[in-house]
């Protein structure tokens, strides 16, 4: 059923209405299509459109059609109407006759359309905040697994190459502190998206006696917008959902090539579930960390619509322009891609095996208590640059003997490092490392166990 019949002789051309119709992917809007006519329904009827049986008989006959939806959501994608909003009026027309031609009654496409967007990505963004907050869950879960009794240490990295030890807990807590971040942004942009269109007409604003704040409250919205022309036109709250759909993405991408890197036999850090991993159709002996390279696959899948959109609404003038037909799929596939990724997070790190022993040796190899060496030496009245040069040295030293820093021969430690003294190895294990960074948001165990009380309270 098409809505603009009258000013038109013939139909469209067939390849015009295929690249025109939008109803095979914003049949999606269907329940908020229902939802904001209800609102609307009371809306006119407030400003004496309707009668209150009119608004009984059409707001009935939505509920139906809203529960035939929610029962079978691709139920309008079987159809061939021009978009959801022609669906939804045909579909209303056949229940209650001639009176379903007045629900339009002061209402455009363009404010109905944008309506929808808001109320779809608003409830988006509420699963997006769940799926978040599960995939922190996990990865706290997963911190306070490895911190205790005896906390897990594995090396840190710096160009991939290693730095200085960190417990397996202030690994996971770097995440956590991400996931944390990307709920902010997106709690943040709910905001701008909870304002209610609805009202603005095509463009100028309904001529009809629209109590706009009540609309606005009958669908959950903070409040009616400001301007007609930039309530039907812009499409910021979409472009500031994706970035911050986009952050949360390189996150994960991030975490997942670490999870990557660390389950490869060179690493051997942790070992994937098989429920979370798959084999090879030629090598019998493989299994593959499927799941965190998609994590960091996926990326692009939510990243590209964010390009998409950006570019799109680039140079459009006021107001409402058929090229905001497209900004509908970049906001389903990137809230359907990232929902997924956040979901399986969860399942990676709830299951995930951490091999500590080789961690732990991982973290005594590679001179990664080189710092702690030149720590000592300050604290022994060395000025840090020359205490930098002088273990330089020493680990030179060390490298050509095939020994660890805190293995080297006293008397060859002191050729490098004149002012070590005897209790200069109790100052290069793990232990001692960890003790001395016990700063706030350092490695230590007593900061570590204070952030993770604090993340479970936040959580």
């Amino acid at each position: 059923m098409a809505l603009w019949g009258g000013r038109f002789e013939s139909g469209p051309d067939a390849l015009f209405k295929a690249l025109n119709d939008s109803l095979r992917f914003d049949y999606r809007l269907a329940e908020q299509d229902i939802q904001g006519s209800i609102a609307w329904a009371t809306a006119i009827q407030r400003a004496g459109v309707l009668t209150a049986p009119e608004l009984e008989t059409l707001t009935l006959a939505l509920h139906t059609l809203h529960t035939e939806v929610r029962m079978n959501p691709a139920l309008p994608a079987q159809d061939s109407d021009e978009d959801i909003h022609s669906w939804v009026e045909r579909k209303l027309i056949e229940k209650v006759g001639a009176l379903g031609k007045k629900l339009h009654t002061g209402r455009s496409r363009n404010d109905q359309v944008i309506t929808d967007l808001r109320l779809w990505t608003r409830a988006a963004i509420d699963d997006r905040l769940d799926e978040l907050k599960e995939a922190r869950r996990s990865l706290l879960d997963l911190a306070e697994r490895e911190f205790g009794p005896t906390p897990t240490i594995l090396p840190g990295y710096t160009h991939l190459q290693r730095a200085q030890p960190v417990l397996f807990a202030h690994w996971c807590l770097a995440y956590f502190e991400m996931l944390t971040r990307d709920a902010a942004r997106l709690t943040d942009s709910r905001k701008r998206v909870n304002i209610c269109p609805l009202g603005s007409g095509a463009l100028a604003g309904t001529a009809y006696n629209i109590d706009r704040e009540a609309l606005a409250k009958d669908l959950g919205f903070d409040a009616a917008s400001a301007n007609s022309l930039d309530a039907v036109s812009d499409r910021d709250f979409v472009i500031e959902t994706l970035s911050a759909a986009a952050i949360t993405a390189v996150h994960l991408s991030r975490l997942g090539e670490d999870l990557i890197l660390y389950g490869s036999q060179e690493f051997a850090f942790i070992e994937f579930d098989d429920s979370v991993s798959s084999g090879s159709s030629l090598m019998p002996q493989k299994k593959n960390p499927d799941s965190a390279e998609l994590l960091r696959g996926k990326v692009g899948r939510i990243v590209g619509p964010l390009v998409a959109l950006l570019t799109t609404v680039k140079g459009l003038p006021l107001a409402y322009n058929k090229d905001l037909q497209e900004d509908k799929e970049p906001l389903f596939l990137a809230m359907d891609h990232l929902s997924m990724c956040l979901r399986v997070v969860p399942k990676i790190l709830d299951t995930l095996k951490v091999h500590r022993a080789v961690c732990e040796r991982a973290a005594k190899g590679g001179y990664s208590n080189a710092t702690d060496l030149a720590d000592y030496l300050v604290a022994k009245g060395v000025p840090f640059r020359e205490a930098h040069e002088q273990v330089g040295h020493a680990v030179r030293l060390a490298i050509s003997a095939g020994l660890a820093l805190e293995d080297l021969p006293l008397d060859q430690l002191r050729s490098a490092c004149p002012k070590a003294g005897d209790d200069v190895r109790g100052a290069l294990t793990l232990a001692a490392g960890m003790a001395k960074r016990e700063v706030q948001g350092g490695t230590g165990p007593a900061s570590v166990k204070a952030a993770l009380a604090a993340a479970r309270a936040r959580l």
